[in-house]
């Protein structure tokens, strides 16, 4: 099920000076960080840690997001802030030393300022979040007051909101709910139930009330017309909340087209400035791969010429973004070319097909090296759900609800559902519906912290799963 957060944005009255240090915490934390390691370590902070910073602030802008400070928990949730901020931190540094060895400009800086700063950073992340939760707290504590709300609609979707704004000491209270039910038949109880849509006005008059959150269907009902014209008579904001709960949603959102307002329900994560950032990631990581591993990737292409007879790389024909075919790339690893018409059988265990140089290759997953070929023209990405053959995709997409959906974004070399333990031979539906669950969980949560946590984790899978043959 769809989660109410999924489309709906942070509520707008919460303080500008809130919603602007959720973002620039981090970025801002980590440049100010790299000034004091310079200061401590006698390093001159010179136009090359300048450029440098810009750099920092935007990369780890985008790693880093919206920190959580809201909540007010700093106890309860201090080992999950601790985890995040270390990982997307590491993903932060494994960036920036991708850029240095592209860019070959790692050399010109300090060393030990460096490694000063990669290990002082995060503790001063943890110290700024812990510091800035207090802070929110206290403010929001003499304004949570003014700021008062009421629902019109005590159903299920106005009961997920209440909780949703009374659980964030940041955005004030509700104060109740209106509803023309009667009180036995309303599904909300907590907060009281304040009267019918006849009395919204009204109260909100009376009570000097800041929001009024309509959750009822938006439909013809003159009812609603009416209680929006009441409401023009107040200095209240009117929101109508859509219902997408009964809708299994993946990057919901708002959007407009002409000056329509439209809900997206199923969308791409990579729209706008993502979709820049991924493919400019894609190419920075696959560029570099290619330049350290081309000696290795033509040494397996002469051990697999001169194992058996036939091409050096299998191209087989693969689903991509939006269900358009593309010719996928691999090092042969078997005695075949299968192409997969209309049926195709997947390697298994001591499969006679595969070759012995094969059985190396795709133990320790070389043989997908030449997809980096596929990230660099456009059709794969790096990280992202696995392509199957076609003759998988027109079978599965008849007995898995929402197969497709996976093809909304790029097919990748690695995805989150290899690291995940779901790697290799699909031997039942039940296997496969698993592995489109983790794909469709990587595009709902998608960000470029997983991107290089899915990269990081996949360096280690291939050691050591027992599901690559």
């Amino acid at each position: 099920m769809s989660n109410l957060a999924d489309v709906l944005q942070p509520l707008s009255d919460e303080r500008p000076g809130a919603a602007v240090l959720r973002w620039v915490l981090a970025p801002v934390v980590c440049v100010l960080s790299l000034a004091g390691c310079a200061a401590a370590v006698g390093e001159t902070f010179s136009a090359l840690y300048v450029n440098l910073a810009v750099i920092v602030f935007v990369v780890s802008l985008q790693v880093f997001g919206e920190m959580p400070l809201a909540n007010g928990e700093v106890q309860p949730t201090l080992d999950g802030a601790r985890q995040g901020i270390l990982s997307r931190w590491a993903v932060v540094v494994a960036v920036l030393l991708l850029l240095g060895f592209v860019s070959k400009q790692s050399g010109v800086y300090s060393r030990r300022l460096m490694l000063c700063w990669f290990a002082v950073t995060p503790f001063a992340l943890l110290a700024a979040r812990q510091l800035a939760c207090h802070l929110l707290a206290r403010m929001s504590a003499g304004t949570a007051g003014l700021r008062s709300r009421v629902i019109v609609g005590a159903n299920r979707l106005g009961g997920e909101l209440a909780g949703r704004i009374s659980g964030d000491p940041c955005l004030g209270d509700v104060v109740g709910f209106f509803d023309d039910r009667h009180e036995p038949r309303v599904q909300v109880h907590e907060p009281r139930h304040l009267g019918g849509l006849d009395e919204v006005a009204r109260f909100v008059k009376r009570r000097r009330v800041s929001e009024v959150y309509i959750t009822l269907p938006v439909t013809s009902d003159a009812r609603i017309a009416r209680l929006v014209d009441e409401l023009r008579d107040t200095t209240a904001s009117v929101y109508f909340v859509p219902d997408t709960l009964p809708f299994d949603t993946i990057h919901a959102r708002v959007a407009q087209v002409g000056g329509i307002p439209l809900i997206a329900v199923l969308e791409t994560p990579f729209y706008g400035i993502n979709a820049a950032l991924k493919r400019v990631t894609d190419i920075l990581v696959a560029g570099a791969a290619l330049a350290l591993l081309w000696p290795l990737m033509l040494a397996i292409a002469f051990g697999v010429k001169l194992e058996s007879p036939g091409p050096v790389l299998f191209r087989q024909r693969r689903y991509g973004l939006d269900g358009e075919e593309f010719k996928v790339f691999k090092f042969r690893s078997m005695t075949v070319c299968d192409d997969g018409g209309a049926r195709i059988v997947q390697a298994r265990r001591d499969d006679p097909r595969v070759t012995r140089f094969g059985a190396f290759l795709r133990r320790y997953s070389l043989d997908e090296l030449p997809q980096l070929l596929n990230v660099l023209g456009g059709s794969m990405s790096v990280v992202g759900p696995r392509p199957h053959a076609v003759a998988q995709n027109e079978e599965y997409r008849r007995l898995i609800q929402g197969y497709m959906i996976r093809h909304k974004v790029k097919p990748g070399i690695t995805g989150w559902a290899q690291v995940n333990g779901l790697r290799g031979e699909t031997r039942s539906v039940d296997r496969m519906r698993r592995r489109i669950e983790h794909d469709i969980e990587y595009m709902r949560h998608w960000s470029m912290a997983l991107d290089f946590r899915i990269m990081l984790r996949t360096a280690l899978v291939v050691l050591k799963d027992p599901n690559a043959y």
